[in-house]
């Protein structure tokens, strides 16, 4: 990558895209053309993240014939001098105007000729400056937002703690927006914070002159006053803060008093990292916001907590709150809502209802409806397990919904062991035998409990993609386990790490595994789901990807499995008109699947597949379908198409 001395908000790489074409609004991918360009302009398609698009010329006759277009590549390497290396390559590019923009994993933003895949202009915030960001994911990003200003179509990325406004002709930043063209999101919070501790991975949303953000805390991090969620929105023009919603209810706010022993005045997390989506005809935005600080005890935090672990519906001019859902209370597992909401159209019982669908890591799919927040089928609040860990206080009950029925497996019994061998199931049972065990909600442990899922999902970030001809939602899921096991924290021994946490319990996660490598569960261990939203049923599921390394151990220990054994892997689906679910979703393979059935109609083999698929159509009718692979220096964009002309 190039450098530059004007400083850490400058381009490295630019080159003027020419006069952009006239775009009074940004459509939504599903308004299908059967020629010219067809856009799509959200991260999830649409404002409300469906993943759905309605083009068809690839479709379950011609996708056999799909081949690689063109590929981009990051040239992103470890940088040595500020001890800094990129993660995996997450994005979704937007289209428009025959452009795409997307993000990097150092937070770079790119333009791309749609067509060719030619870089255009390359942004570079100088992220890697901060050194590594404090989540465990390191340096990732998903992608950006974009807003037409009259005629000047601008783009915004949050890196870390800055919102970065850029124009889209050139990739500078834009003078007039905050300072120099970025905002500094580290103040204005509800107390001071340090800033090496927030940071931002999902992309902004835009509602008329509002641009809007979440923010991201790592896990690992638990001491007093550690960043706070606030959900805020800028001025799109100014960057001027416009609105702020706490998460952390504050004194005199409603929910306050679910936070005992005035925890609301210490705790952080609590934020939204996930995707958000936007109602935009009805002004509704849609929060799902995560954990608390200190994801597994509690005892520092008691009571129920809103408005962690809940689904927030705000005005999205004023930030006020409209409804809400509590889907864990006093969450201990780290099961945060990680998908963008689903703003979904749907027909149950004779009665058509402008839904939101929440997936979540446990295996559920909460469907309320989304104006009034009313569930669409029942929940029922059911006794789950208690903790005997010093100081915690568990919820006596969590929400069960009743519909549709849980997606992936719940819940661990020896019963669950892997078993392709009598000789392995044993070993597997013997090593799982020290551990706690239990249904759904089972809590951490002092000796360590097993739980099902594990903080992968179920579904993770890559969410549902919805069919809105057929009431289908489609996902990604993962079947794993975690071990959680409660430890007192050694001050002492956590040396540097010490300053970082300010708890008396501690999680040390254990892997749920044996020997190598082997998952104390049977597989499969991922699968491509089928939800029926009109009925409120599983229409399907089958085994998705697979896991080479473990493949590998298991042909050395002589155990044939002819399946796939799944893919661990958060990003998700697109499905399209043309009958095609496109995933990878970790897989060492980009797949497109028949939607009616789940059957594999292709696949083409590729690097790690690391993010959430997109499509669009060019300016001379041509169809692409784009996909991010891989992380460090192998991070390539691949593109793929029809041969030759356009079909």
């Amino acid at each position: 990558m190039a450098s530059s001395a004007s400083g850490r908000l400058t381009t490295l790489l630019f080159c003027a895209l020419g006069a952009l074409g006239a775009l009074c609004v940004l459509p939504a991918p599903g308004s299908a053309q059967t020629s010219g360009a067809v856009e799509w302009p959200y991260y999830g398609g649409d404002q409300g993240g469906m993943k759905y698009s309605a083009l068809t010329q690839i479709d379950r006759d011609t996708v056999s014939r799909l081949a690689p277009a063109w590929e981009w590549k990051s040239g992103e390497t470890p940088n040595a001098e500020f001890r800094t290396t990129p993660g995996a390559f997450q994005a979704t590019p937007l289209m428009i105007d025959n452009v795409l923009y997307f993000s990097t994993p150092y937070n770079r933003v790119i333009a791309l000729d749609a067509e060719t895949g030619t870089e255009l202009w390359a942004y570079d915030p100088h992220a890697y400056e901060e050194g590594m960001p404090s989540s465990g994911q390191g340096f990732v990003h998903r992608g950006v937002a974009a807003w037409r200003d009259g005629g000047a179509l601008r783009i915004f990325m949050n890196s870390r703690y800055h919102l970065i406004c850029l124009d889209a002709k050139t990739g500078r930043p834009v003078e007039s927006f905050g300072d120099r063209g970025a905002v500094d999101l580290g103040e204005g919070l509800i107390w001071a914070i340090d800033k090496a501790h927030y940071a931002n991975t999902s992309p902004p949303v835009v509602y008329r002159d509002l641009v809007i953000v979440g923010s991201g805390v790592g896990d690992r991090l638990s001491y007093r006053r550690d960043p706070p969620g606030d959900v805020r929105a800028f001025d799109a023009r100014t960057g001027k803060p416009a609105w702020s919603f706490h998460t952390i209810p504050q004194a005199g706010e409603f929910g306050n008093k679910t936070w005992k022993n005035e925890s609301w005045s210490f705790t952080g997390h609590t934020n939204v990292w996930a995707p958000m989506t936007l109602d935009e005809a009805r002004g509704l935005l849609y929060l799902p916001v995560s954990t608390p600080s200190n994801d597994y005890y509690g005892g520092r935090r008691l009571g129920d907590g809103l408005f962690a672990e809940t689904l927030v519906c705000l005005d999205a001019a004023t930030g006020q709150r409209k409804w809400h859902f509590q889907i864990v209370h006093h969450g201990l597992w780290d099961y945060d809502p990680p998908a963008p909401p689903n703003l979904v159209t749907i027909t149950v019982g004779g009665r058509r209802i402008d839904a939101v669908v929440q997936l979540t890591k446990q295996g559920f799919a909460f469907v309320f409806d989304r104006v009034t927040g009313d569930p669409v089928w029942p929940i029922e609040e059911r006794p789950v397990p208690q903790s005997d860990v010093p100081g915690e206080e568990t919820s006596a009950t969590q929400p069960f919904p009743t519909r549709p029925p849980a997606f992936t497996e719940q819940g661990v019994s020896l019963e669950d062991a892997f078993d392709l061998t009598p000789e392995l199931k044993a070993e597997a049972q013997a090593a799982m035998s020290p551990f706690r065990m239990g249904p759904l909600y089972t809590p951490p442990s002092m000796e360590g409990t097993i739980v099902r899922p594990g903080v992968w999902g179920g579904a993770n970030w890559g969410g549902g993609a919805f069919d809105p001809e057929t009431g289908m939602l489609y996902l990604k899921s993962v079947g794993l386990g975690a071990v959680s096991r409660i430890q007192k924290f050694d001050r002492e021994r956590a040396g540097a790490r010490a300053a970082e946490v300010d708890a008396d319990y501690t999680n040390r996660g254990l892997t749920a595994g044996f020997r190598t490598s082997i998952p104390f569960f049977k597989p499969p261990y991922a699968r491509l789901v089928a939800i029926d939203l009109n009925k409120g049923e599983l229409a399907w599921r089958v085994p998705f990807g697979d896991m080479p390394d473990l493949r590998q151990e298991l042909e050395s220990l002589g155990v044939k499995y002819d399946g796939p054994l799944g893919a661990q892997g958060p990003a998700g689906a697109l499905v399209t008109k043309g009958g095609l679910i496109f995933v990878g979703g970790g897989d060492l393979a980009f797949h497109a699947v028949d939607k009616t059935s789940g059957r594999e109609l292709w696949s083409a083999p590729t690097l790690e597949t690391t993010g959430t698929p997109m499509t669009y159509q060019t300016r001379s009718g041509k169809q692409f379908v784009v996909v991010a692979t891989g992380r460090r220096e192998e991070a390539t964009l691949r593109a793929f198409a029809l041969p030759g002309d356009r079909e």
